[in-house]
């Protein structure tokens, strides 16, 4: 991971609507970091050093069973911060958190992450918001991987990841989308499959794009609108401050 201590302009959502004064008193402790694909951000059970605001790179939440394998829990892009136990008086992470799409992001420094939360001003208001929008994510996702088949949720999670991502284009390998959907990789080839021989998106060497958006939403089961319409109430209406 690359550390630059200069911060410039950061496009995560939460950062973004800070408001000046708030904002002013984190900057000297914001620093712009490269994420790198693959790169684990949290171990389960070891302390949190740092919480992360992602730009354009994608984090995945991750959950593990005794023999080894993980399921993918929710999503952090731009619209959010990895580091959630910080603020709710733990730093111990519960999860691993792994970097899904490369980029870059702010980091902060989790003691100082609770100080200013402490302070019971918008950051607060704005992070609590957030968690609560987490919250839906994990209920949905929960109904999701018992009712929906392969297909659907395949659809669905393309589409958080275009989401955050700010792009109809984005590496993944379906090795990577097995792991994070908790399912062998044949099955995912065959969702791959149906929604490629549909025309809806393209897979090549590892690389996706979504061709038709309208039908992919079409596709996916209804919790992606039912999660993004929560995102939305709660955290649709930021407004993008000018303190930068």
């Amino acid at each position: 991971m690359s550390v630059d201590n200069t911060l410039t302009r950061s496009k995560n959502q939460l950062i973004a609507a800070l408001p000046a004064a708030e904002y002013e008193r984190l900057v000297p402790h914001l620093q712009i970091v490269r994420l790198s694909n693959q790169q684990v951000i949290y171990e389960i059970a070891e302390p949190i050093a740092y919480a992360y605001f992602p730009d354009q790179a994608i984090i995945s939440l991750l959950t593990m069973m005794n023999d080894g394998s993980t399921v993918e829990v929710a999503l952090v892009g731009h619209e959010g911060m990895a580091g959630i136990p910080i603020i709710l008086g733990d730093n111990i992470s519960s999860i691993r958190a792994i970097v899904q799409v490369s980029g870059y992001g702010v980091r902060i420094n989790a003691d100082v992450l609770k100080t200013e939360f402490a302070r019971g001003g918008s950051l607060q208001r704005l992070l609590l918001r957030y968690v609560q929008a987490v919250i839906t994510e994990l209920a949905q996702g929960t109904a999701c991987n018992r009712r929906h088949r392969l297909e659907k949720r395949l659809a669905c999670w393309l589409l958080k990841v275009s989401d955050r991502i700010g792009s109809q284009e984005f590496p993944l390998t379906q090795e990577f989308i097995a792991e994070m959907l908790g399912v062998r990789r044949s099955g995912v080839t065959v969702a791959a499959g149906i929604l490629s021989q549909s025309g809806i998106i393209s897979y090549h060497r590892g690389h996706i794009t979504i061709l038709d958006r309208k039908a992919l939403e079409a596709t996916s089961c209804e919790c992606y609108q039912t999660v993004k319409a929560e995102f939305t109430r709660l955290l649709g209406d930021l407004a993008v401050c000018t303190h930068r």
